[in-house]
């Protein structure tokens, strides 16, 4: 029984590692369609937020939060919105799977902010992890023929990979306890409302209707895969793995975002490439096995 346990944790874990890996998917079929990042971000959060408020509602949990969890939530919609707004933009200046690649350098960022602010010891492991990392990401925004990629991109990735490493510190050092629907109900509830106020305050930006029925199929896809079901995958995963093996198999995340941009979007795979995404996710689970 508990060999099945394990079994169904490690199978949660890889599929719900590559279902966050299709992010790009989605995002980029929309762009196609006309669609600008906050477009595509709005509704990702909304179609989300009403799938897992009918859930709530099945369930019959509450929907009541204290003025503390009002205030961690509010700071987590915010990060979680400036994360995905960067990282999606950065789609525009970067071949996808690269910016995947990057964006997955936020365990290593987790472990400097707990070190400096939180005197969380520092050790051999996690500077060899920041040395990889930053080599990495060097490889990476070097190209193959002396060809730079966009520094603004890789700037957008960066900024994308540290809100979200600040959204997991605030998660952890709030020690906030509540369903994990309900928390990722109000998480992208006002993480959708930070979008759209954005939207409106930036030239371009506005957010667009949904043209068509294909449209729509595109963002319910984008809400559902690497949103909804990456979430509920990744908590059974943690429950029946546990949190380490579970965040290995994570690595399979910009694995499939590259496999994505070279296959679909005729993507261009180089020994370069494959140097820099190797050590980026060699840096990551030296920084989990660490952590075990």
């Amino acid at each position: 029984m508990i060999q099945n346990n394990k079994t169904k944790g490690y199978v949660a874990g890889v599929l719900a590692a590559v279902a966050y890996g299709t992010n790009p998917l989605g995002a980029l079929l929309l762009y196609q369609r006309g669609f600008n990042p906050p477009s595509v971000i709005f509704y990702r959060f909304l179609f989300a937020v009403l799938i897992l408020g009918v859930i709530i509602i099945a369930k019959r949990d509450s929907f009541k939060i204290t003025m503390f969890e009002f205030k961690v939530l509010l700071s987590l919609g915010l990060l979680f919105a400036a994360s995905a707004l960067s990282l999606y933009t950065s789609f525009n200046y970067l071949d996808s799977g690269v910016a995947s690649t990057i964006l997955f350098a936020y365990p290593v960022m987790v472990a400097v902010i707990m070190a400096v602010l939180f005197k969380e010891k520092a050790s051999l492991t996690i500077a060899a992890s920041i040395a990889l990392s930053v080599v990495g990401i060097l490889l990476l925004y070097q190209g193959d023929g002396g060809a730079g990629m966009s520094l603004w991109g890789v700037s957008l990735v960066l900024i994308s990979s540290l809100t979200y490493a600040v959204y997991i510190v605030v998660v952890n050092q709030s020690r906030i306890s509540m369903p994990p629907f309900k928390m990722t109900f109000y998480i992208m509830l006002f993480a959708a409302i930070a979008v759209l106020a954005w939207s409106f305050a930036m030239p371009g930006s506005r957010v667009m209707p949904i043209p068509d029925l294909q449209s729509l199929g595109l963002v319910l896809m984008v809400a559902l895969v690497p949103t909804i079901i990456a979430m509920t995958l990744l908590n059974i995963g943690i429950a029946y793995a546990g949190s380490t093996p579970t965040a290995i198999m994570g690595a399979l995340e910009p694995v499939t975002a590259v496999c994505i941009s070279v296959i679909v979007f005729n993507g261009v795979f180089t020994l370069r490439l494959v140097a820099g995404i190797a050590l980026i996710l060699a840096s990551v689970i030296l920084i989990v096995v660490n952590k075990k």
